[in-house]
């Protein structure tokens, strides 16, 4: 059996890396999706000791979790945790983010059908809305768990504030929002608050759309029409600076007989502030070498190493530079 973590006060239990399926089915966010291929990486997930799958309604409108569905049949519904996320509303024609009781009822019911079970292990409201009390949106959720349609409370994209609000009768178990070595906002503020009130903490972009895999070199460039040009890590001074941390991490890897980014999704599950982390993947190969992670296990040095190295992505109030 693999390392476990328990997800913040619920009795979910899962492997700290877990599989992101926004590539699953994700038709609306991904061009040229095979849903075949999709169906088959989430079972090389679960066949290479990954138990948590990611999804969400937005995914795909629902194709996601549909595929994730259909991927689970022939396995024990007991060994696998799932967590979805709802939050978009499109019943007007148009995009609305609602936190709303009945429609997060309503979400979660269409989620249980679509998935093909019962309950799901943990449901996140994907975006806070403007105007529904944090505190009641999640009291919504707290009825469903006591239905036993979901196990465990989370809230994504929520600040710190929010998060406060949200949390005001001990109810929220898991909070998912950006974080990488590149990306440290929350490493001071939010994480710290996750720990003291035992909120598991998951983070999304883990290798921060590819940086981080160690397959990008300073000679590269990206043409106005590739989405990394938009992207501010693909660009100087960032890029040159992440590259340079990259180049720290390539002699551990080695000494692993690993890939940079399994080296780099083995910080993440070492990280005491960190439950589980979800990398996505569009093939079973990305799959299978990103559960290779599991059987990482750094030392003290290698993981201070690492942090090191990226120390120059925060700044001393822990910000991101």
């Amino acid at each position: 059996m693999s390392k476990q973590v328990t997800i913040g006060k619920s009795d979910v239990v899962a492997t700290p890396l877990g599989m992101g399926t926004n590539a699953v089915g994700g038709y609306n966010l991904f061009p040229n999706l095979d849903d075949a291929t999709g169906v088959k990486s989430v079972q090389t997930a679960l066949n290479s000791g990954i138990t948590l799958l990611d999804t969400a309604y937005v995914y795909g409108l629902g194709h996601s979790e549909e595929l994730v569905g259909q991927a689970i049949k022939d396995f024990k519904r007991e060994d696998i945790v799932i967590a979805t996320k709802g939050a978009h509303d499109f019943s007007t024609g148009s995009e609305v983010i609602s936190n709303d009781p009945k429609f997060l009822t309503e979400q979660v019911d269409n989620s249980l059908k679509r998935l093909g079970t019962d309950y799901v292990d943990i449901y996140y409201i994907h975006f806070p809305d403007k105007d529904t009390p944090k505190a009641e949106a999640v009291g919504a959720l707290q009825r469903l768990r006591e239905q036993g349609k979901i196990k465990a409370i989370g809230i994504s994209n929520f600040s710190l504030d929010q998060i406060k609000e949200a949390n005001a009768d001990g109810y929220v178990d898991v909070v998912e929002d950006e974080f990488s070595l590149l990306h440290q906002d929350h490493g001071s503020d939010m994480m710290p608050y996750l720990k003291e009130n035992n909120i598991s903490f998951v983070p999304y972009f883990p290798l921060a759309s590819g940086l981080l895999t160690g397959k990008y070199s300073n000679n590269q460039t990206f043409p106005d029409d590739d989405i990394r040009s938009q992207i501010a890590d693909f660009k100087e001074p960032r890029y040159s600076n992440a590259l340079s941390a990259i180049d720290q991490v390539r002699p551990i890897a080695d000494a692993h007989s690993a890939t940079v980014a399994q080296v780099i999704l083995a910080w993440y599950i070492e990280n005491p502030l960190i439950s589980v982390v979800i990398p996505g993947a569009k093939k079973p190969e990305q799959v299978e070498a990103n559960a290779k992670a599991l059987n990482i296990t750094l030392s003290t040095d290698e993981y201070n190493t690492i942090e090191n190295a990226f120390k120059g992505f925060k700044d001393p109030s822990g910000k991101s530079l």
